[in-house]
C-alpha cells in the first residue's frame, strides 16, 4: 500500500555522490547514503572508485560499504542536487541555486 510517508522516506534515502579528499591521500568518489551529522566520527561510503571511474587499489572488489573516520578526512564535495535533501544542523533548509557544504579540518601540526 502507498503512503505520501513512505515515498518521502524513500527519496531522503537516495544516495549523495561525494568527492572525499583525504589526508595525504588521493580524493575518491563514493555514495553516500545521507549528510554526515555534526557528532559522527566516521562516514559510510557505499560504491568507491577513484576520480577516473577505476577501481580504487587498496579496497577488495567484494566489498559494498566502506567505513572512512572524519579524522582522516580533509574535506567532502557534494555533486548534484544537494539543496533539496540537505538541511542545516538547525533544520534550516538552504537557499534556491547551487549550494556547496564543506567539511575543512585544520592539520594541528601547522602553526
Amino acid at each position: 500500500m502507498w503512503c505520501p510517508t513512505t515515498r518521502f522516506q524513500e527519496e531522503r534515502t537516495m544516495a549523495l555522490t561525494a568527492i572525499i579528499h583525504f589526508v595525504g591521500e588521493d580524493a575518491i568518489v563514493g555514495d553516500l547514503a545521507e549528510m554526515p551529522a555534526t557528532t559522527q566520527q566516521y562516514i559510510v561510503v557505499r560504491n568507491v572508485r577513484r576520480k577516473d571511474g577505476k577501481m580504487v587499489p587498496y579496497v577488495e572488489p567484494d566489498a559494498k560499504a566502506f567505513i572512512f573516520p572524519l579524522a582522516r578526512i580533509t574535506f567532502i564535495e557534494l555533486m548534484g542536487e544537494v539543496s533539496e535533501i540537505a538541511t542545516a544542523s538547525n533544520g534550516a533548509t538552504p537557499a534556491k541555486g547551487t549550494t556547496i557544504f564543506g567539511f575543512f579540518r585544520e592539520d594541528e601540526n601547522q602553526s
